[in-house]
C-alpha cells in the first residue's frame, strides 16, 4: 500500500511507503490529509502522562517544503505499463482488448524512418498488427489508427504508475485529470 504524496499545494510529487508517511508525521512534516485513515503506528508511553504515542496515516497527504515536482516542467516517462495503460489495453489498429503479455509499444513513424520513442509517436498494438504494420507508417500499410496518441497529464502519470490505488486516491487524482482523458472512459 502506498500513500498519495503531495505538496501544500497539492501538487501530486510521489507515492510513499507507509514508513515514508509515518516520517513525515513525525517530523513535523504533515500540512494537511486527506482520505481515509490507512494505518495507526502505536509508540512508546509517556513517562509523565503515560499515554502512549500513536500516528495515524492518511491515504493523501500534503506536505511543507519547497515541491519536487514543477507540474509544469514535468516530462512523463514513457515505459510500456504506463503506455497500455493509456490506451486503456487495447490496439490502436484492430480494436480488440489484450493482456498486457500480448501487446506491444508500436512506433506510429517507425524507428526505421527516424520516427522518435515518444508518447506523442508511440500507441498500443497487439503483436499480429505491430507485425503486420512491420517498418511502415499507417498509411503505407493501409492500417489507419483508431485513436490518437497524446502525452499524458502530471495527474494521468500518477494514476498510470500505481497499480493498487485506494478508491479515495482515485478520486482526488480523477478529479484533476483532463476531460479528453481516455482515462475517464
Amino acid at each position: 500500500m502506498k500513500v498519495l504524496k503531495l505538496s501544500a499545494s497539492g501538487v501530486p510529487q510521489s507515492w510513499i511507503s507507509l514508513q515514508e508517511a509515518v516520517t513525515h508525521y513525525a517530523a513535523g512534516d504533515v500540512r494537511w490529509e486527506a482520505g481515509s485513515s490507512v494505518a495507526c503506528f502505536r509508540g512508546g508511553h509517556n513517562a509523565i502522562t503515560g499515554l502512549q504515542s500513536r500516528i495515524d496515516v492518511a491515504s493523501i497527504i500534503g506536505t511543507r517544503g519547497k515541491p519536487g515536482i514543477d507540474p509544469f516542467a514535468m516530462r512523463m516517462t514513457l515505459t510500456n505499463s504506463k503506455l497500455f495503460g493509456r490506451d486503456r489495453h487495447i490496439c490502436a489498429y484492430c480494436g480488440e482488448h489484450f493482456d498486457e503479455e500480448h501487446l506491444t509499444r508500436e512506433h506510429i513513424i517507425p524507428v526505421s524512418q527516424k520516427g522518435p520513442d515518444t508518447w506523442m509517436n508511440v500507441v498500443t498494438a497487439c503483436a499480429s498488427c505491430n507485425h503486420h504494420k512491420a517498418g511502415r507508417t499507417p498509411e503505407q500499410a493501409h492500417m489507419p489508427l483508431l485513436y490518437a496518441p497524446y502525452t499524458p497529464s502530471l495527474w494521468e502519470d500518477f494514476i498510470l504508475r500505481n497499480r493498487r490505488i485506494l478508491t479515495d486516491q482515485m478520486e482526488f487524482l480523477m478529479a484533476h485529470v483532463p476531460k479528453s482523458s481516455r482515462l475517464t472512459a
